[in-house]
């Protein structure tokens, strides 16, 4: 049954109560083109934290509604002057995107304009994708010489045909929706304007249905995914040159470049 809509503003996560089995988070952080900051993951994880507590964990929507050509630029590259490693385990956008991937009902990414860099990695965790025609997803790392993880690499690998995989991270060039609906990454493409309700509709027939099974079914989905089994020396080895990626001169290049709106130049070094 419907109830009356609840707004509860926390600076950079709105929650909005739709009615009782269905909840929307929408981000905003537009003064940097609603990129993914400590501040704003820490409030999605602590909302998503405590929907998960409650008996009957809703449905959840991740959005922004600001209608900007950006969805999320991604992590807030600011940051990384200070924390040369922001894709580490302990890390806010990690912490986020586990608390996604576990949470015990379904959450729909609805995405409307572009999507940058580890932003399309929050897409990739949540359980449903649906996008308009202005949507569109890049993944970045190369630009600033960032080496992504093996967990995030994992997330793509079981989505993408390995080509289009290495494509996107090798280029960082945008995948537009209509090439991501083919390859799954997005489960419905609507026109423009029709996103939130074409998201609400879906998320109403969802709440209609067994949350137990549901929780069962996405626990058992999130094991088979991450059973794919990596030798010891393989994960050294990967720590090695992530470490050395993580320190070097290029990384460094990368975001000042990234700072200066300029091309970035790389030596390999």
């Amino acid at each position: 049954m419907s109830i009356e809509v609840k707004h509860h503003t926390n600076e950079k996560v709105v929650l909005s109560e739709i009615e009782e089995r269905v909840v929307r988070l929408d981000f905003s952080n537009a003064s940097s083109r609603h990129a993914f900051d400590a501040e704003l993951l820490g409030q999605l994880t602590q909302h998503m934290t405590l929907l998960s507590k409650r008996q009957v964990a809703p449905v959840v929507i991740i959005g922004n509604s600001s209608g900007d050509r950006v969805w999320s630029s991604g992590h807030d590259l600011k940051e990384l002057s200070e924390d040369r490693d922001p894709l580490a385990y302990g890390k806010p956008i990690e912490k986020a995107l586990r608390t996604i991937r576990g949470y015990p009902n379904v959450v729909i990414a609805a995405v409307s304009g572009s999507v940058w860099g580890g932003a399309v990695d929050l897409v990739m965790s949540c359980d449903l994708v649906f996008a308009d025609r202005n949507a569109q997803f890049a993944i970045t790392p190369s630009n600033i010489g960032l080496p992504y993880s093996t967990s995030g690499l994992l997330r793509f690998f079981n989505n993408l045909p390995i080509h289009v995989l290495k494509e996107m991270f090798f280029c960082a060039k945008p995948l537009e929706v209509e090439r991501a609906a083919q390859y799954g990454v997005v489960n419905q493409v609507v026109e423009i304007g029709q996103l939130d309700d074409a998201t609400l509709g879906q998320a109403r027939h969802l709440a209609t249905k067994a949350p137990l099974a549901i929780r069962a079914v996405k626990e058992q989905l999130q094991v088979l995914e991450d059973a794919t089994p990596i030798s010891v020396s393989a994960m050294e080895r990967i720590a090695e040159m992530r470490k050395q990626a993580c320190e070097s001169a290029d990384f460094e290049e990368g975001l000042l470049a990234f700072s200066e709106r300029r091309p970035s130049q790389f030596y390999g070094r």
